[in-house]
């Protein structure tokens, strides 16, 4: 089941090829700053369909996530990022972390939401 999501504007359009079971809520001073709720997915089960010149980019601190925004309506849309599921960022097993809020006609309210202390442990 393709997922399409947009930006508030528009401008910055993307799918993923399924829905996810769960999102997290990271607790980083971007993050929560920012108001997303991550879903993570492989490169290949995300598709920009928008034109990349519409999204801008993004990286502080160790520089190693690659925060994507609308270049337009300034909304944040997707991220590049290492899996860190073992807690150490692994350059090998790359993943693409969307901002689910973003979904268009998808009801968030049944996904799961997991806390993570990103404050304290980065």
């Amino acid at each position: 089941m393709t997922i399409k999501a947009s930006c508030h504007c528009r401008a910055t359009t993307f799918e993923v090829s399924e829905a996810p079971q769960t999102v997290t809520q990271c607790t980083c001073s971007f993050c929560s700053k920012r108001g997303s709720l991550w879903a993570y997915y492989t490169p290949s089960q995300f598709k920009l369909t928008s034109p990349l010149k519409n999204v801008s980019f993004y990286r502080w601190g160790s520089k190693t996530i690659k925060h994507g925004f609308c270049a337009t309506c300034g909304c944040g849309t997707f991220t590049e990022t290492p899996d860190w599921s073992t807690g150490k960022p692994d350059f090998d097993n790359p993943k693409i972390s969307v901002n689910s809020r973003l979904f268009d006609d998808f009801d968030l309210e049944q996904v799961e939401v997991i806390v993570i202390d990103g404050k304290n442990l980065w």
